[in-house]
């Protein structure tokens, strides 16, 4: 519901008069803006009471900040721009408490330093790393606080080197993003005509291929590390274009000769947050789990009788090869609620209790928010 505090503009104002209204209503915003800003630093003092190990960045809180306003949300600005603004007023805000530090899949302006920002806005110290398994241990050493990975595609599919980490990390998963993937065509050329050579990640070339053979027919096409290293590359070299993210024309200094060329617009990629800390509930949760059991009939059945039981709703599964011996695997699951919902930790608890099952919690984290 909107503030009370809310007037309509008069029916009958000239120019001037709005003007004036709105450098009246930005005082107000920027005083209390301040006046947050003071309680925030009074939060961050508390927290330093608290101990060494006090987790800074609570994502419950924030997610449960974005829920209530969009809650209240009537308009006229668009909800997608309050989520921006606000994403930006809690990063600020938490830099005043601690300089907090993320690793992500890198190198900059790559769609997981998209999901980077998306989540912890532009005001954390961000890095990258050149591999998943770098981002992990980056966390790992407490070089960074929070990683950001690629976990899961809605075309290509699963991202098994996260998975495959997450076996044995002691990190948490403590968030979620997710990303719409649209694809631009970018060049120092103004013109297809002058394009002899694209560059881009296999993925985002498979993604965009009907639109390739549509409007640059028999052009070569070049597989690279990342959609990033081939706006690098495109930087350095004539008659060539990338298939990137919209960031990294802005980042690279590159002409957009083309946007949205994805062959499907409902792309869209799944990035996990890992760091130390466990999430409190927030009321909209999720948690990822990974079981694995004997080989015998009817075994799986059984395990997953156990959600249908407990009422708990399966979001996805998936299965791994252990690596430990030929044809044993691992299997992931995510599942709605919080670990410590009473359906969740009576599920949780069955299974742990099957034997022949071992079950390794991954995390209880706030489901995305817009």
């Amino acid at each position: 519901m909107a503030s009370s505090h809310t007037e309509p503009p008069p029916k009958t104002v000239t120019l001037d008069d709005c003007r004036k209204a709105i450098d009246r209503i930005d005082d107000t915003i920027h005083d209390l803006l301040m006046e947050r800003a003071g309680w925030v630093l009074k939060v961050g003092e508390l927290k330093d009471k608290s101990g060494p190990d006090v987790a800074f960045y609570r994502p419950e809180r924030e997610a449960r900040i974005h829920r209530r306003l969009e809650a209240r949300h009537q308009g006229p600005l668009p909800v997608t721009a309050l989520h921006r603004i606000y994403r930006e007023i809690i990063s600020a805000s938490l830099n005043l408490e601690k300089e907090l530090v993320v690793a992500y899949l890198g190198p900059e302006a790559t769609f997981t330093h998209q999901a980077a920002l998306k989540q912890f806005g532009s005001s954390f110290k961000m890095f990258p790393a050149r591999t998943i398994n770098e981002v992990f241990q980056e966390v790992e050493m407490k070089r960074a606080d929070f990683g950001v990975a690629p976990v899961e595609n809605s075309i290509e599919g699963i991202v098994n080197h996260t998975l495959d980490r997450l076996v044995d990390s002691s990190l948490r998963v403590c968030g979620e993003v997710y990303l719409p993937i649209v694809h631009v065509l970018l060049s120092g050329e103004t013109d297809l005509d002058k394009v002899k050579v694209i560059y881009s990640h296999h993925l985002a070339v498979s993604q965009c291929r009907g639109w390739l053979s549509r409007h640059l027919p028999g052009v070569r096409i070049e597989e690279v590390r990342s959609t990033a290293q081939a706006a690098q590359l495109t930087k350095k070299e004539r008659g060539s274009a990338a298939i990137a993210g919209i960031y990294a024309a802005d980042e690279y200094g590159l002409n957009v000769l083309a946007e949205h060329i994805e062959d499907r617009p409902d792309n869209e990629s799944r990035f996990l947050v890992i760091g130390h800390h466990a999430p409190s509930r927030s009321g909209q949760d999720m948690t990822s789990i990974m079981f694995s059991f004997r080989d015998e009939p009817g075994f799986l059945h059984r395990v997953l009788g156990i959600f249908a039981t407990h009422q708990v709703n399966l979001t996805r599964i998936e299965s791994r090869p252990s690596r430990k011996k030929a044809w044993d695997y691992l299997f992931f699951i995510d599942f709605e609620g919080h670990q410590e919902d009473p359906n969740g930790a009576a599920a949780l608890q069955a299974l742990s209790a099957i034997p022949g099952v071992t079950v390794k919690r991954l995390g209880s984290y706030p489901r995305r928010v817009l």
